[in-house]
């Protein structure tokens, strides 16, 4: 069982350069964690695959065995785990996102990215 699911993770990772397994899909998340995350990431012009791992119990389990990460969603970047929501939004509002896609040569809407830092800064 865990065995494809790592399978199908290895070659979702290594057929793109972001990848996010998330509840739901990136047009009808079915938790606010991976809404949050998806709102980021499209908010932000990046390309990626939604995975909704609601669909799959196996996979669902297994996408927390393979990174060795308890919650979903799960974001990989050029197949590097980088995390869930709060550190995803972290990372978000502290710039390290930015510099992360820049150093793994993925395309992304810096002007995006400030407005989403000045929009918090207000907060």
């Amino acid at each position: 069982m865990t065995d494809a699911a790592h399978e199908q993770i290895k070659a979702d990772i290594a057929a793109n350069d972001v990848v996010l397994f998330m509840k739901g899909t990136r047009t009808m998340p079915q938790c606010g964690f991976s809404s949050r995350v998806t709102q980021i990431l499209t908010f932000m012009g990046i390309d990626f695959k939604d995975v909704n791992v609601l669909a799959d119990a196996a996979l669902r389990d297994g996408v927390k065995t393979f990174s060795d990460w308890p919650t979903i969603p799960q974001l990989y970047v050029k197949g590097e785990f980088v995390g869930g929501c709060d550190i995803i939004t972290e990372m978000t509002l502290s710039g390290e996102l930015d510099q992360l896609l820049a150093d793994k040569g993925v395309t992304f809407d810096k002007t995006a990215a400030d407005k989403i830092r000045e929009a918090n800064a207000q907060a």
